[in-house]
């Protein structure tokens, strides 16, 4: 697989959004009454933001309040990926199918406060993601993944992986750590890049194929589904050790999006079953581990092997995930007894593709491929039924998840 790269000068710092060149103000050419098909939603990466690409261009939305913050439109088609960086001007581009002008094997750097394209990827298959993070552009096709420099756009790495059609792949965000998670060589693997470190390590993280992952932001700790989509295993990336595992149902399901929250003591997660699940965590982090030495501890994440001393570790402050009344037989009847349930849930319509996340303590955010915002709150003690706080209608579509 060979790509081509062209630029136009390097990255410049985040500015005011403006608006000229191929984008045009969507109010001169377009009116509310026109359909407008939603084509991908993806957050930001501090989920304060998301961007929502539709089948004329792209809007970008602010979660706190929420708000519409711009859109750009084009005459050209849509756009099947939008991947922003945190709040400033960079974002990166993927057409969508029916776009003309862009492709969906090209991806655009955008600069849109030039109001130009600043750097342009092409290869000879589609684009499934693209993340960014402040120092790396990394573009996910099926069987490959290219990692850049983002100041001249250099290549840097190539990674081989098994069919990825999700495009999965995740990022770490802080500036001291540098940590990628993708699909392994084989079956259920995902494989961990320490750049920093120079260190990969390998996670055979379940039976059957990945179907969602996610990293905290100092990339320290993942957290995967498989296709099976019954359970969700949180992991220490350092040296692949299995920290926790909880069960979202019996039956299958397909993940569409996996969250930690940024204290790390809750774990969301969305499926085509139509119930957002919120698990408790049984991981402390930020403390000092300097009377639990050990080589591949790290001061950002402390934890203890032993999955009953990991009881000791909940926060007081916090409550537990529901287990079977038949747990104390867990070395004798089958797994599904012994496993941990949902501390909270939200429920929403089914096989609708929906994307949720932390907001605001005890806060989740949730956007839907149907156009539609939820803002829910749960109660950090006793759990149980979510309550809705806010909803928000921003696109009115029929579209269908992809």
């Amino acid at each position: 697989m060979s790509s081509t790269v062209s630029t136009s000068r390097g990255i410049l710092p985040p500015a005011t959004a403006g608006v000229s060149g191929p984008f045009l103000h969507s109010e001169s050419q377009f009116s509310e009454s026109d359909e407008t098909e939603l084509l991908t939603v993806s957050w930001n990466q501090d989920y304060g933001c998301f961007a929502a690409g539709t089948s004329r261009g792209f809007r970008i939305y602010n979660c706190d309040p929420f708000k519409e913050t711009f859109r750009r439109d084009l005459k050209s088609g849509g756009f099947g990926i939008v991947e922003m960086l945190f709040r400033c001007n960079i974002l990166a581009l993927v057409g969508g199918k029916a776009n003309n002008q862009y492709p969906p094997n090209k991806v655009i750097i955008w600069d849109d406060h030039q109001s130009r394209c600043i750097g342009e990827f092409s290869f000879r298959s589609e684009v499934r993601a693209v993340k960014l993070r402040r120092d790396r552009v990394v573009i996910v096709l099926e069987h490959k993944i290219y990692i850049y420099n983002f100041m001249d756009l250099k290549l840097l790495h190539q990674i081989e992986t098994l069919a990825n059609p999700r495009g999965l792949c995740c990022l770490s965000h802080n500036l001291n750590t540098s940590v990628m998670a993708c699909p392994g060589l084989r079956r259920g693997q995902v494989r961990i890049e320490h750049f920093g470190l120079n260190m990969t390590k390998l996670i055979n993280a379940h039976d059957t194929q990945i179907a969602c992952i996610t990293l905290t932001m100092d990339g320290l700790l993942l957290a995967t589904a498989s296709t099976k989509g019954t359970l969700i295993r949180i992991f220490n990336t350092m040296d692949g050790t299995r920290l926790q595992e909880v069960r979202r149902g019996v039956d299958k399901a397909d993940i569409y999006s996996i969250a930690l929250s940024p204290n790390v003591q809750w774990l969301a997660v969305s499926s085509d079953r139509g119930t957002v699940h919120i698990f408790s965590l049984k991981v402390r982090v930020g403390e000092d581990p300097s009377s639990h030495s050990s080589a591949t501890q790290s001061p950002a994440l402390y934890y203890q092997n032993s999955s009953t001393s990991l009881d000791t570790l909940i926060s007081p402050n916090t409550g537990a995930n529901p287990g079977s009344s038949l747990s104390f037989m867990k070395g004798v009847l089958p797994k599904y007894f012994s496993s941990e349930w949902s501390f909270a849930q939200f429920h929403l319509p089914e096989h609708t593709q929906f994307i949720a996340a932390f907001g605001s303590q005890n806060n989740v955010i949730i956007v839907g491929m149907d156009g539609s915002f939820y803002g829910c709150s749960f109660d950090p003690v006793n759990g149980g039924e979510m309550v809705q706080q806010e909803y928000v209608r921003f696109l009115k579509t029929d579209s269908r998840p992809r």
